[in-house]
């Protein structure tokens, strides 16, 4: 990559259409991992949950689909069913907690319609684990390619985060404006929001933001009566925003920050826009900086190697990084339907790297597996995590103490750089 340059990369709210349909998706998953975990069948194979839980949102219309299998579905007739109330007070309890309650999309008013049926025993006969020498191990739910990256370029900012700098402050502006439309700062906005900033690279390293983009929903009125225009929500945002970045960050020209430059911004979320899971995986990783294997992660559970195997890589990347072998590391891994190891590992290091790439790419799979079954319970995959994660960015979150992000942990680092010395 050129040493000096501008990227750019953006991220939606909690409030955007997508994201209200994967955090659906996820809240979904999370009902059913958290009964395997009370029932203490999370971690058997043979019986805990397989789910793939796609969400559509609309003007006040909220479709479930998808398949699988779990404790949540029970068997009438030789059919697997789910149980559909329960999975309705799910969707609409994560539309109370985002805060739509609006006339076009409320959690209350809103038509939930749910399709959920039992898993292909096709796909079932591949995925479940088989007997080998070694134990029991599952195949890999699909085929394809996952990536993980890591950089240290957003150490400075954040102690941990080894995010590229575009997508990690395209995330916090949004998470400052949310928190603050929370807690009544900024109660005159609405859920639904968008961010996009370009930062330039000097020396390869970043060093500012040259244009930065919000669209952010609001109310047509303010509680005095006033009209809202771009420039009244722009005035009333940019101390927030500018918060979020750090000092000097913010571009000084007014054109080089803009506010909802299509106009007013009072219809939104699912009202406006239909939204549908899995559409937005860019804003989901790394903003566009590092590649993408395809998969989307949200609704899928940890059997599902679009999801837990980029969670594997990343997690292998940041450690690489994180033990100074590496400023920079992109690692790919590849599946085969039904066979537990992966087709090809590949390591990296965009020329920053203190060690063979080759070597890392032999080291790595021998200190941390990369067959399913091994990934979701050295990373504790199968607990109901995943909601939090579907709003704000997979990667780049702190660990949490419940075993959330736990791909996010640096613990791999010492072994690591022991092992290739």
């Amino acid at each position: 990559m050129r040493e000096s340059y501008l990227f750019t990369s953006e991220s939606v709210s909690e409030g955007h259409p997508d994201k209200v349909s994967d955090q659906i998706s996820d809240a979904i998953l999370d009902a059913f991992l958290a009964k395997d975990v009370e029932l203490g069948i999370a971690d058997n194979s043979a019986v805990n949950t397989r789910l793939g839980c796609e969400t559509l949102c609309t003007t006040n219309k909220i479709v479930i689909a998808g398949e699988g299998r779990g404790q949540l579905f029970r068997t009438i007739h030789g059919v697997s069913v789910v149980d559909r109330e329960l999975i309705s007070e799910i969707a609409r309890g994560v539309v109370k907690d985002i805060g739509y309650d609006q006339n076009g999309f409320s959690y209350h008013g809103a038509d939930v319609e749910v399709l959920l049926h039992g898993q292909s025993p096709d796909i079932a006969m591949g995925v479940d684990a088989k007997k080998k020498k070694n134990g029991e191990e599952e195949g890999a739910g699909d085929q394809g390619m996952m990536f993980g990256y890591a950089c240290n370029e957003s150490e400075v900012y954040e102690k941990g985060s080894y995010m590229p700098a575009p997508i990690y402050f395209a995330h916090k502006i949004l998470k400052v404006l949310a928190e603050k439309r929370r807690n009544g700062q900024l109660a005159d906005l609405q859920p639904d929001s968008k961010s996009q900033v370009t930062v330039r690279y000097i020396d390869g390293k970043p060093t500012g933001c040259t244009k930065v983009v919000v669209s952010t929903q609001h109310n047509e009125k303010s509680r005095n009566g006033k009209k809202y225009s771009p420039g009244l929500i722009k005035e009333m945002i940019s101390t927030a925003v500018e918060s979020a970045l750090p000092k000097g960050w913010m571009p000084q020209k007014n054109s080089d920050f803009l506010v909802n430059p299509t106009g007013n911004f009072v219809v939104g979320g699912p009202d406006g826009d239909c939204g549908l899971t899995g559409r937005k995986i860019i804003v989901d990783t790394y903003g566009g900086y590092a590649p993408h294997g395809g998969g989307a992660f949200s609704g899928k559970d940890p059997t599902k190697v679009d999801r837990s195997a980029a969670y594997a890589a990343r997690y292998l990347a940041k450690n690489v990084v994180a033990a100074g072998l590496a400023e920079r590391c992109t690692i790919q891994v590849a599946y085969a339907i039904g066979v537990a190891d992966p087709m090809s590992v590949l390591v990296d290091t965009h020329g920053t790297g203190k060690v063979d790439e080759k070597k890392l790419e032999k080291v790595l799979p021998q200190l941390f597996r990369l067959t399913p079954t091994n990934i979701r319970r050295a990373l504790k995959l199968n607990r109901p995590i995943y909601r939090r994660t579907a709003a704000y960015g997979h990667f780049g979150r702190a660990p949490e103490k419940d075993g959330g992000f736990s791909w996010e942990k640096t613990d791999l680092a010492g072994a690591l750089k022991g092992a290739v010395q």
